[in-house]
């Protein structure tokens, strides 16, 4: 006797594609409890048909009544993985070779009010620009949007982090739309300010050295190894100096020390705008709207902010 679960995971590919995995899984029973839950049986069994005969014996019903409840209690919550058994399904572009006429009726008019929605322009970019490790233009960008953010709060932040893990799609040279932006940014991550003391500051300018890298704003200059070592670290041309404090503008994900920062656990005096207007995406296109009012293309570039040797 077994048992079979079935799984299937979304999942995405080095060239972009989505796949879904198939998994099964086959359990058996433990076999010894098994067996002693079958003897228990026959014992509650035999017991009930005697009890017709001995009044006594009643009590041995109970018994093996209440012995088969625990040991069949037992047996059904152990198991033993027996196999994997997984297969892959590629889903790329040919699915939408010949689209299903129903469902493309009835998605219609949904598409229509998202895209007018996501489709205004709220900006342009002078190229394209994808997030990498150590250092790129689009998280350059998106950390210096953090920083460019301080004034509407009251608050001058020294430097800005951006995790790299919160990009989750690139911006292609031109118009840049509202849906873009969604695209890039879909969390629902606010912006946050926090104070850290330079202590905490090198601790974690080594914790992003060891990730090869994230999103840090202009007037960061960091130099680490291949190896994920921090050798030096710079604020505005200056040395990082242990008994300074320093206010930092993040994200609240990132201030809580998630994505292995987790120097930010030891933040003080932190500010964090929750009005759904502080989300993330709303400021980057604010940012966008006023650069576009000043009629500027973005641009942003690689400027050594984290050097690799």
């Amino acid at each position: 006797m077994s048992f079979q679960r079935n799984i299937a995971r979304n999942s995405s590919t080095a060239s972009g594609y989505a796949e879904k995995r198939m998994q099964s899984y086959d359990y058996f029973p433990d076999i010894p409890n098994f067996a002693l839950f079958s003897l228990s049986f026959v014992s509650f069994c035999l017991s009930l048909h005697e009890s017709n005969i001995r009044t006594m014996q009643k009590y041995n019903v109970m018994l093996a009544a209440a012995s088969m409840l625990l040991v069949g209690a037992s047996c059904a919550s152990h198991y033993q993985l027996a196999s994997v058994d997984r297969s892959r399904l590629l889903i790329d572009r040919r699915y939408d070779a010949t689209p299903d006429a129903a469902a493309a009726t009835f998605i219609m008019p949904y598409r229509h009010e998202v895209d007018s929605v996501m489709r205004p322009v709220v900006g342009r970019v002078a190229c394209y620009m994808a997030a990498k490790r150590p250092e790129s233009q689009l998280s350059n960008l998106l950390a210096d949007i953090l920083l460019w953010c301080g004034p509407r709060f009251n608050e001058k932040p020294d430097f800005a982090v951006y995790n790299m893990g919160g990009i989750r799609a690139a911006l292609a040279e031109g118009d840049v739309t509202l849906g873009d932006i969604v695209d890039m940014a879909p969390f629902e991550n606010k912006i946050c300010f926090l104070t850290l003391s330079g202590t905490k500051v090198l601790e974690l300018f080594g914790q992003i050295a060891h990730r090869g890298g994230e999103a840090v704003s202009h007037g960061v200059e960091m130099v680490i190894t291949k190896d994920g070592k921090l050798v030096s670290a710079k604020i505005n041309g200056e040395p990082v100096e242990p008994a300074r404090s320093y206010r930092v503008a993040t994200l609240d994900y990132v201030a809580q020390g998630n994505d292995q920062m987790e120097a930010f656990k030891t933040r003080t005096n932190m500010v964090s705008p929750q009005g759904a207007e502080n989300n993330v995406r709303f400021l980057i296109v604010d940012y966008f709207k006023d650069q576009t009012a000043h009629g500027i293309v973005v641009a942003p570039k690689v400027e050594g902010r984290i050097v690799v040797e």
